[in-house]
């Protein structure tokens, strides 16, 4: 993903469909190996989740890591729609504020479509009147970890 500075000053999301890791992303995925590899994991139980920037890398490893993660969530994120058929049969909840003035719930809107499109049922809350920390919103969801931790892979 590239930011630039768009239009009054604006934020431009520019996400990318392939290339290498960005170093965050690469020590992450090491991260997630090691574990993996040497903790008492259920392998059927993987999640992941994050918020804003952290809503982006979420889908960047989903689509990295097909096949490893029972559910997601993201965050006033965003991806590249033609990324969205590498996680597409992943459980996904996917929250954003409509107000956001940093990442535009346009993202969010464009990846719940095309996960329809493609077949898949995403969950997924807009918040009317919520600005960029909507995940103050999406982790006082009630049903938010019991909906995660439901979640097995097949």
């Amino acid at each position: 993903m590239d930011i630039q500075s768009g239009e009054n000053g604006r934020r431009q999301f520019y996400f990318r469909t392939g290339g290498r890791p960005s170093l965050g992303m690469a020590l992450f995925l090491r991260l997630v190996k090691q574990v993996l590899n040497n903790e008492a994991v259920d392998e059927r139980r993987v999640y992941v989740g994050g918020l804003s920037m952290g809503g982006m890398g979420t889908y960047e490893v989903l689509r990295r890591k097909r096949g490893l993660f029972a559910a997601a969530f993201a965050i006033c994120g965003g991806d590249h729609t033609a990324n969205v058929r590498k996680y597409a049969n992943v459980p996904l909840w996917i929250f954003h504020g409509e107000m956001d003035d940093v990442v535009p719930s346009t993202h969010s809107h464009a990846i719940v479509a095309e996960l329809k499109r493609l077949g898949a049922n995403p969950k997924h809350t807009f918040y009317p009147n919520a600005n960029h920390n909507s995940w103050d919103a999406a982790f006082a969801e009630p049903e938010l970890l019991p909906w995660l931790f439901s979640q097995t892979k097949k």
